[in-house]
């Protein structure tokens, strides 16, 4: 079942009203949309496109943020640029004369949006848009077609003099994704405690010196069994070696029985043992294991330097992590 970032009422007046004579009666939008469907791992790849672009605005190294709520207006209005450059660059899209995009002999406009509609701009009228939205905290983006005609938009306009689409234009909507998953914002998916207990690991919010080591340790004890990317950890530590901070905390994290898994080594295999997500490069998992001796044999176990470990759970032997891993 589609998830849809409208809400239902809305997604239910639109199912309603859905005018199957505008459906699949354009053949431009239909070798688009044919195009971008036969392009391998499509959803993984726009994924990454927002993911991308909404990392690279909030700039979380230098700024410390994480949340689209904490960008300036300016740059909520440049996301929608970042994302027409990152989404050109992962499909090879062309330059159009008129509109963003070429694409399979076709001219193409980027629009994005954060909010419950586009806005579309008079010089799109009668050009198809390549249309997407995004939702941060649900991690849920969607990806559509539509060529713009007066019919698709509400009459009302904004200072600028654009338009949001009607009910009609989102019912016309060509999904290349209906539903797709942007890759988890690590800190925001956090309750506030956690993550102040995090960027408050340092004596001050963002720190100094020792800090990003301390904050990066902080982040693997509190976010474990599930992926941790690299601009998390840069975000966290907000230093230009971050990642080594990700190493460092290995060493410092052993002795309370924490392992943080790489996509190195034997670190993938050690993962589908316990039943982990496997991390791919640039992201990492943290788990808290003991030794598995004596333990009832539904437990997943991992063997580590000839010893078998387990996830820890309350009331198992103290917390126990191997030498080297």
């Amino acid at each position: 079942m589609e998830d849809h970032l409208f809400s239902r009422d809305v997604a239910a007046a639109i199912e309603i009203s859905r005018p199957e004579q505008q459906l699949g009666s354009d053949s431009a939008v239909q070798n688009l949309l044919a195009w971008f469907k036969g392009q391998a791992n499509l959803e993984d790849r726009f994924g990454y496109v927002v993911r991308q672009s909404i990392d690279e605005v909030l700039d979380g190294q230098r700024t410390g943020r994480f949340d689209i709520k904490q960008l300036a207006k300016t740059e909520k209005t440049y996301l929608g640029t970042k994302v027409e450059i990152v989404a050109r660059t992962e499909f090879g899209l062309g330059d159009g004369q008129r509109m963003d995009y070429l694409v399979a002999g076709h001219e193409l406009d980027s629009k994005f949006t954060i909010g419950a509609n586009w806005t579309i701009p008079l010089e799109a009228d009668g050009h198809i848009c390549l249309l997407i939205k995004a939702n941060d905290r649900k991690s849920r983006y969607q990806v559509g077609l539509l060529r713009i005609c007066s019919e698709f938009l509400n009459i009302g306009r904004n200072r600028d003099g654009k338009r949001t689409l009607s009910t009609a234009g989102r019912a016309a909507i060509q999904w290349i994704v209906p539903s797709g998953e942007i890759p988890e914002n690590t800190l925001l998916a956090l309750p506030e405690s956690e993550r102040l207990a995090i960027f408050h690991a340092s004596s001050t919010y963002r720190g100094s010196g020792n800090g990003g080591q301390l904050r990066t340790n902080e982040l693997f004890r509190r976010v474990q069994g599930r992926p941790v990317n690299r601009n998390t950890v840069l975000t966290v530590a907000s230093q230009d070696d971050s990642p080594k901070r990700v190493r460092d905390a290995r060493n410092h994290l052993r002795p309370e029985g924490i392992l943080i898994l790489g996509h190195q080594n034997q670190h993938p295999h050690i993962a589908r043992d316990l039943g982990l997500p496997v991390p791919g490069k640039g992201s990492w998992v943290a788990v808290r294991v003991t030794q598995a001796d004596g333990a009832e044999s539904t437990r997943r176990t991992t063997q580590i330097l000839g010893q078998h470990y387990m996830i820890w759970r309350e009331g198992d032997p103290a917390p126990v992590a191997p030498p080297a891993y």
